[in-house]
């Protein structure tokens, strides 16, 4: 077997055992000593299928520490080209509508699915949005956060891994408005939280609909 067959083979086998095995993000897993010994192939080999892995977002090594699933399960970093869109403001309004379709169904599903722990995650992640909002600095990383912990408490596995590539465009909205907004936006989550955590699907599904179409309408003003 040719090296870049079998490089591609021992990549697959890896998946499989990481599929069977009912790892999570961020578990370790075995050496590349153990791996070579169970796939009964070289260490080179092993390395070369890691490497693979890494590339594609399936698993991160970690230095001292050892071999790790990824946070991203496999996800890339921009599988729609978003950065290579010139129009970022055909873009932003593309992303917006897009999110007006999808999360506000998402919501309803948290609200119905949710754990009580992932209330207890979802309220620790709004109480750092919110003191960041409340201090007036820039809060884009911990929305995402707060966003893709919604599609994770929906439990539905398609829109876990989906929500976090959409959630790129509180990012791209960010950069886009002139103006950040903090009051309504405070209101919003804090809205969307407490249906979520009350368990109410309609109201989480409203309060996610209104927070979306307020930032459609704001940045159409802007964008005239």
């Amino acid at each position: 077997m040719e090296n870049q067959t079998l490089t591609k083979w021992a990549a697959d086998q890896l998946i499989a055992m990481i599929r069977e095995g009912n790892y999570a993000p961020r578990d370790k897993l075995p050496t590349e000593a153990e791996l070579s010994e169970n796939l009964n192939v070289g260490r080179n080999t092993i390395r070369e299928a890691l490497r693979l892995l890494v590339s594609r977002n399936i698993i991160t090594i970690r230095q001292g520490s050892g071999i790790f699933l990824s946070e991203k399960q496999g996800v890339a970093d921009d599988p729609f080209g978003f950065c290579l869109v010139s129009d970022r403001q055909k873009l932003t309004r593309d992303l917006l509508q897009v999110r007006v379709m999808l999360e506000p169904p998402i919501a309803a599903l948290a609200a119905q699915n949710r754990t009580g722990g992932e209330v207890t995650e979802l309220e620790s992640i709004l109480r750092q949005l919110e003191e960041l909002m409340k201090n007036r600095e820039a809060y884009e990383k911990m929305d995402i956060e707060f966003h893709v912990k919604i599609a994770q408490s929906s439990h539905n596995s398609v829109m876990s891994h989906l929500v976090p590539v959409i959630s790129r465009s509180i990012a791209v909205f960010a950069r886009e408005v002139q103006e950040t907004e903090y009051e309504q936006t405070f209101i919003s989550h804090r809205a969307i939280f407490e249906a979520i955590k009350n368990q109410k699907p309609v109201e989480s599904q409203q309060a996610m609909y209104f927070h979306l179409l307020y930032n459609e309408n704001r940045y159409a003003v802007q964008s005239g």
